[in-house]
């Protein structure tokens, strides 16, 4: 409604602004404070048209819970001075600070804004605050990248589980923002995600009160990114049921024994698998694990080439298999992306199992007279091909991007 209220604005259409006003001031009762804001900063877009509604969001804003580093994230100066002029007449905040943190809090907020979790760490040495009192993951989750979330854990400084003033712990925060990768990193670090916030909502109960009916009930086409916000909604209600038992991935990783280069190329061969059939799962499992830090296992590392006699698979035992550093390094990453796969996305880990398990030798499959076999491989065969287009074409779209945008750069003459 608010879309069309500032449309019907924008275009001075007077009846449908009107409609439009009177719907939104009948349910403003109803509207969670937090999305009041949008409504906010609407009709004060909307000065002129919407008077009535802009000071009735005005008065609900004023005399609501919300702090003013929200206030200040989401609305403009002028809103925000009439909204401070409004809360010091009331009592409801003092003169002095203005209802804003203390000096020592916002510097430690405009290094998160940096991106400097170095500077934080500097800050925290001063001893004039920590990062429960700033409430520095609540705002980094809501406010900054993930990978700063995610380094701002690593700390292991702050609680999990602390709740701001509001009554939100650092999940609730995160349901809101729907983001999968910091939801994964803070229920690894111990989040519980039965806590309740101050009117009783659980955080899966918020994320899925934000997620549009399409995107939690619509079919995502195998190999395409699944919805960001129905995956926020798997992993709380997968956090919610009791974490299964930590063990092999599967038969075929059990059966590979103390063999390490059969468990290592098991690992990257599963991964490799997930990406292509899984993209979005997979991509923050892989992001917790940091699986981008370490090298990538060679399939034929480590063999040397047999010419006198044809192959049809890799001879895993035809050399000694020394584990370096890198390949312990790489086998933990993976192990903890197919570990947090089997906790959080345990639908796409049963369907990876199944695939990873089947005894049969995919190449021949292909010789196979079994019509139910054949229809496996080729269809293992079409994924795997559409895959490879589809990456293909995204590298071209780059390149050529690239190379127009280097062109154009060097055709650019100053002014004189």
């Amino acid at each position: 409604m608010a879309q069309v209220l500032f449309a019907a604005s924008t275009f001075q259409v007077a009846e449908l602004t009107n409609l439009f006003q009177r719907r939104l001031l009948d349910v403003l009762d109803k509207v969670e404070v937090d999305n009041l804001l949008l409504i906010l900063s609407v009709a004060n877009l909307c000065n002129k048209s919407c008077p009535k509604l802009l000071e009735r969001c005005l008065d609900m804003v004023v005399r609501s819970n919300l702090d003013m580093i929200t206030l200040e994230k989401s609305l403009t100066p002028d809103v925000i001075k009439q909204i401070i002029d409004a809360r010091i007449s009331l009592g409801l905040i003092s003169p002095e600070d203005k209802g804003f943190p203390n000096k020592h809090v916002r510097r430690i907020h405009r290094a998160l804004d940096s991106d400097d979790v170095e500077l934080v760490r500097l800050l925290l040495t001063e001893g004039q605050t920590n990062l429960d009192d700033a409430f520095a993951l609540h705002y980094a989750v809501e406010h900054c990248d993930s990978k700063i979330t995610t380094e701002l854990l690593d700390l292991a400084l702050a609680d999990v589980n602390h709740r701001n003033p509001r009554g939100y712990t650092v999940l609730h925060i995160a349901a809101r923002r729907r983001e999968p990768k910091i939801i994964v990193s803070l229920l690894t670090k111990g989040a519980r995600s039965a806590d309740l916030t101050f009117d009783g909502r659980k955080a899966v109960q918020i994320s899925k009160r934000l997620t549009k009916h399409g995107d939690y009930f619509g079919v995502t086409e195998e190999g395409k990114p699944s919805p960001k916000d129905r995956l926020c909604i798997e992993i709380l209600e997968q956090a919610e049921r009791r974490d299964p038992q930590v063990g092999e991935a599967s038969v075929s990783l059990a059966m590979a024994g103390d063999s390490l280069r059969v468990r290592l190329l098991y690992l990257e061969n599963r991964v490799a698998l997930a990406r292509i059939m899984f993209p979005m799962e997979a991509r923050v499992a892989m992001d917790i694990a940091q699986v981008d830090g370490t090298l990538e296992f060679n399939l034929s590392s480590g063999e040397n080439p047999l010419p006198e006699r044809k192959r049809t698979a890799v001879d895993l035992n035809e050399s000694p298999f020394i584990m370096k550093e890198e390949h312990l390094a790489r086998m933990t990453a993976l192990s903890k992306t197919v570990e947090l796969g089997k906790r959080f996305f345990p639908r796409c880990s049963n369907v990876l199992d199944k695939i990873m398990d089947d005894e049969t030798d995919p190449v021949s499959l292909g010789r196979d007279t079994s019509a139910e076999k054949k229809r496996r491989f080729n269809d293992l065969q079409d994924v795997l091909r559409k895959a490879f287009h589809e990456d293909k074409e995204a590298y071209d779209r780059s390149a050529l991007s690239s190379s127009s945008s280097s062109t154009s750069i060097g055709a650019i003459r100053p002014r004189r």
